[in-house]
C-alpha cells in the first residue's frame, strides 16, 4: 500500500507539472498579434487595434510585414488606435506613395521638367532604362522618421513599448529576413517597399524589398519568441474567380497571390483567434477608403468579440487606455550634424539645401521642407537619417547618409495639341555636369504640325551667379487680324478681314541669373534675334513673283534685357495659393537692313498675379497684365496682339478670352483676368473666367487704360489633370463682336 501511494504521489506530481507547462499562469500568459500585408487594405488592422483597446487586451508582441508591419511598429512605439486612425486618416497618401514634392521646393528648372514633360527615362550609353521603381520611398521614410522620432533611440526593437520585428526579402536570394534591430522607419520602410512601386531599401548590405513577397504573416517566427497566444490580422486577398480576372494586372496579381494564399489555409488553423476583414471591394491602393476600411477592421475584431474578452480576462485588464500616448514634438533641437555618402556635392552644398546648422533648434515642418529641396534637385536618390539622443545634452544628433544619383542623362518625351500650334510631340535630351558638376545641357525637338527647338545650357550656382545660354526656334502659321501685319506698312487692303501668316522666330540669348530665395529671380541678359513674316494670302496683290509669298518681315534685332520672376503659385495651372510677378524689359537698339526705318526702342511688360482659397475645393486667381512701347513707332512687328487661349506665347502675343489669335493690336495695353476654379472631383476642375482690357497705342499717356475696358470676354470650361498635363476644353465669348470660340488643349505645354 506504501509504495501505490507513492506512485499515485509521484503521478499526481508529474501531471500537476505537465498541467502547468498545458496551461500558463495567467501573469504568465504571452499574447503575440501578427498582422499581414495588404496595402490600404492594412487600414483594417487599425479597427481590430481600436477594438483591442476598447477592451483593454494587452499585447506581447506584434509581428508585421508590409502595411502590417507600418502599423504594428507605430503601434508597438506607443501610438493608441485611436490616434493611429486620426493621423492615416489625415495623410494624403497620393504624396507619400508617389513621392510628391511641393512645387515651392522646386528651383525653377525643375518646376520646368515636372510641368513640361509626361515622361522621364534614364539614358546611359545611348541606351534607355526603365527606373526600378515609380517612387524612392522618400515621403514614406519621412513620415515614419517623424512619428517613430520618440524611440528613435531605440535600437533593439524588443525593447520597445510593445516588442516588435517585421518581415522583408532579400531581392537578391529570394529569402526573407526578419528586421529586429536598427533603425525602425528604415527597416519598416523596406518591409512596405512593394516591388515595383517603391526602390530596394539596403540594410546591412541586402537589397531589401517587401516582406509579402516571401512571408506575408509570420507567424512561425512570432511563436518562436515565446508567445502563448496569437492573433491574427488577415487583409490579403482570396483567390479571384474567371468572372473577376478581367485584366492582364488581375492575372499577374492572382499568380502572384497564389504561395501566400495558399500557405494561409494552414498559418489560419495555427491562429487562436483568426480575424480575417471583408476587404473584397478595396484594392491594395484604395487609400481614399481607409475609413470605410477601418470600419470593417472594427466590424471583424467584434465578431471575434467574445473570445477576445475572454483572453483579456485571462490576462488581466490593460491600463493603455489611460496610458499618456506618444506625440511627436513639433520642433527639434539638432547639436551636431553628420553626413556621409557625398562625392559630386559637397556638405557645404547639402547643409544649404536642407537650411541646417548645428546647435540649433528647428521647426520640424522647416526640416521636412528642407529634405524636400533637397530632393527636388533630383541629383539624389535617398536621403536615409536618423536622429540619436545627444550624450549628456538635450537635443539630438542627425546622422545621415546621402546617395548622388548615378545617372547623368535623362530622355523625355511629352505630348500637347492647342488651337495655335496644333499637334505636337517634345523629345528631350538633359545631360546633366556635362561640363562642370553643376551644370546641365538641355536639348529639346517638337515634332508635329509646327516643328520647334529649343536649346538650353545652364551653369547653376544658386544664389551666386549663375551664367545661361539658350537658343530656340518657334514657328506657326496661322489666320490673323490684318491690322497686326499692315500697321507696319502704308499698304492697304480692302475686304481682307484675316491674313495667312507664317512666323519664325529664332531667338539666342545669353544671361546671368542670380536667386533672392529658389522662388525668386534676377535675370539680365542680351538677345539676338531673327523675326521672319510671311503671308500667301497676298502673294497676288503686293508680290512679284506668284511663286513666292509675301514676306512681311524679315529683320535680325539686338537688344539687352532685364527680367524679375517671383513664382509662389502652388500649381502653375490650377493655383490655389500664392503670388505671382513676372516683370521683363528689352531695349532693341539694332535691326538690320530689311527695317529701314528703325530707331531704338524698349518694350516693358509685366503679369502679376494672385490665388487664394475661398472654400474647400474652390479658389480663384486674380491675374493683372501691362504692357508698353518707349520710343519711336517705326517698329510695329513687336507691338501687343491679344487674343486666343495659351500658356506659351512668345514675344508679344497675350491670351484673352472671347478674341481669336493675335486678333486686338497695339503698342500697348492693360488687362484683368478673374479666374473662378472648382475642383469639384479630385483633378478635376470646373472653370468660370473673364477678362477685362484695354488695348491701343500709347494707351498710357492718353490715359485710356484708366477708362471703361473697350474689350470683354468670358470663359466657362473643365479640365482634368492627367499624367501628360491637363486636357481642357473651354468655350468663350465676347459681348463686344457677339463672337464665340472653342478651345481645346491636351497635355503640358512647350
Amino acid at each position: 500500500m506504501k509504495h501505490f501511494l507513492a506512485i499515485i504521489a509521484i503521478f499526481l506530481l508529474f501531471a500537476g507539472v505537465g498541467f502547468a507547462q498545458e496551461t500558463p499562469a495567467k501573469d504568465s500568459l504571452k499574447i503575440g498579434l501578427v498582422l499581414s500585408g495588404g496595402g490600404a487594405k492594412g487600414f483594417a488592422h487599425i479597427g481590430v487595434l481600436k477594438v483591442l483597446d476598447s477592451i483593454g487586451l494587452k499585447v506581447d508582441y506584434i509581428a508585421g510585414s508590409s502595411m502590417g508591419a507600418i502599423v504594428g511598429s507605430l503601434y508597438a512605439s506607443g501610438y493608441s488606435a485611436k490616434q493611429l486612425d486620426s493621423i492615416f486618416g489625415s495623410v494624403n497618401f497620393d504624396e507619400v506613395i508617389t513621392d510628391y514634392l511641393p512645387r515651392e521646393s522646386k528651383t525653377f528648372y525643375e518646376r520646368d521638367n515636372s510641368e513640361k514633360y509626361a515622361v522621364t527615362l534614364p539614358f546611359n550609353k545611348f541606351k534607355l532604362k526603365l527606373p526600378s521603381a515609380i517612387s524612392s520611398g522618400q515621403n514614406v521614410y519621412n513620415l515614419l522618421t517623424y512619428l517613430t522620432l520618440p524611440v528613435s533611440d531605440v535600437k533593439e526593437f524588443d525593447k520597445l513599448p510593445i516588442p516588435f520585428f517585421c518581415t522583408a526579402t532579400n531581392v537578391e536570394t529570394g529569402k526573407a529576413v526578419y528586421l529586429e534591430r536598427g533603425n525602425l522607419a528604415q527597416s519598416v520602410t523596406a518591409s512596405g517597399a512593394f516591388p515595383s512601386l517603391f526602390q530596394p531599401v539596403i540594410i546591412n548590405d541586402q537589397l531589401l524589398i517587401d516582406g509579402g513577397v516571401t512571408n506575408n504573416y509570420p507567424i512561425d517566427e512570432l511563436k518562436a519568441k515565446g508567445m502563448d497566444v496569437i492573433i491574427g490580422v488577415d487583409v490579403q486577398d482570396d483567390l479571384a474567380t474567371r468572372e473577376e480576372l478581367t485584366s492582364a494586372p488581375d492575372i499577374l496579381l492572382q499568380i502572384n497571390n497564389y504561395r501566400t494564399i495558399n500557405d494561409m489555409v494552414w498559418k489560419s488553423e495555427k491562429t487562436d483567434i483568426y480575424i480575417k476583414p471583408d476587404i473584397k471591394d478595396f484594392s491594395v491602393i484604395s487609400f481614399s477608403e481607409g475609413q470605410r476600411i477601418v470600419k470593417n477592421g472594427e466590424s471583424a475584431a467584434r465578431e471575434q468579440l467574445g473570445p477576445l474578452v475572454e483572453l483579456a480576462k485571462k490576462v488581466g485588464s490593460s491600463n493603455r487606455s489611460t496610458t499618456k500616448f506618444l506625440k511627436s514634438p513639433d520642433s527639434i533641437r539638432i547639436n551636431s550634424i553628420k553626413i556621409k555618402g557625398y562625392q559630386k556635392y559637397t556638405r557645404a552644398y547639402v547643409l544649404g539645401k536642407l537650411k541646417l546648422k548645428s546647435n540649433t533648434t528647428v521647426n520640424y515642418t522647416d526640416f521636412s521642407s528642407g529634405v524636400n529641396n533637397l530632393m527636388a534637385t533630383n541629383n539624389f536618390d535617398t536621403f536615409e537619417y536618423r536622429f540619436q539622443k545627444s550624450n549628456g545634452i538635450e537635443g539630438y544628433d542627425l546622422l545621415a547618409t546621402i546617395k548622388e544619383n548615378e545617372t547623368t542623362t535623362f530622355f523625355r518625351l511629352g505630348l500637347h495639341y492647342d488651337e495655335l500650334y496644333k499637334s505636337a510631340a517634345i523629345v528631350n535630351l538633359t545631360r546633366k555636369r556635362a561640363l562642370f558638376d553643376n551644370d546641365v545641357l538641355s536639348f529639346d525637338v517638337v515634332l508635329g504640325d509646327n516643328i520647334r527647338y529649343n536649346l538650353d545650357y545652364f551653369i547653376d550656382r544658386g544664389f551666386y551667379w549663375s551664367v545661361g545660354l539658350r537658343t530656340r526656334f518657334n514657328q506657326f502659321d496661322r489666320d490673323v487680324n490684318s491690322q497686326l501685319i499692315f500697321r507696319t506698312f502704308e499698304e492697304e487692303v480692302s475686304n481682307v478681314n484675316k491674313v495667312d501668316v507664317d512666323l519664325r522666330d529664332f531667338s539666342s540669348q545669353f544671361y546671368v541669373q542670380t536667386l533672392f530665395r529658389k522662388d525668386f529671380a534676377l535675370i539680365a541678359g542680351a538677345e539676338h534675334k531673327h523675326l521672319r513674316i510671311t503671308s500667301q494670302t497676298l502673294v497676288n496683290q503686293f508680290s512679284t513673283n506668284n511663286d513666292d509669298d509675301y514676306l512681311f518681315e524679315n529683320t535680325d534685332y539686338l537688344s539687352v534685357y532685364g527680367n524679375i520672376k517671383l513664382d509662389t503659385y502652388s500649381n502653375r495651372y490650377f493655383p490655389k495659393k500664392g503670388f505671382y510677378f513676372n516683370g521683363d524689359i528689352h531695349w532693341y537698339f539694332y535691326a538690320s537692313s530689311f527695317n529701314e526705318n528703325f530707331e531704338p526702342f524698349s518694350i516693358a511688360k509685366a503679369d502679376i498675379g494672385y490665388a487664394f482659397k475661398i472654400a474647400n475645393g474652390l479658389s480663384m486667381t486674380i491675374l493683372e497684365q501691362g504692357g508698353f512701347k518707349i520710343g519711336e513707332n517705326t517698329t510695329n512687328s513687336m507691338d501687343f496682339g491679344l487674343g486666343g487661349y495659351a500658356n506659351n506665347f512668345i514675344n508679344n502675343f497675350v491670351s484673352f478670352y472671347g478674341y481669336d489669335f493675335m486678333s486686338i493690336t497695339g503698342n500697348s495695353f492693360v488687362k484683368s483676368t478673374f479666374t473662378l476654379d472648382y475642383e469639384f472631383f479630385k483633378k478635376n476642375h470646373f472653370l468660370l473666367a473673364a477678362n477685362i482690357g484695354n488695348v491701343e497705342d500709347n494707351i498710357f499717356e492718353t490715359g485710356e487704360w484708366l477708362t471703361t475696358p473697350d474689350y470683354t470676354g468670358f470663359a466657362v470650361g473643365y479640365s482634368f489633370e492627367t499624367f501628360l498635363g491637363p486636357i481642357e476644353a473651354k468655350y468663350t465669348w465676347s459681348p463686344d463682336t457677339k463672337r464665340d470660340y472653342w478651345f481645346f488643349n491636351l497635355g503640358f505645354w512647350f
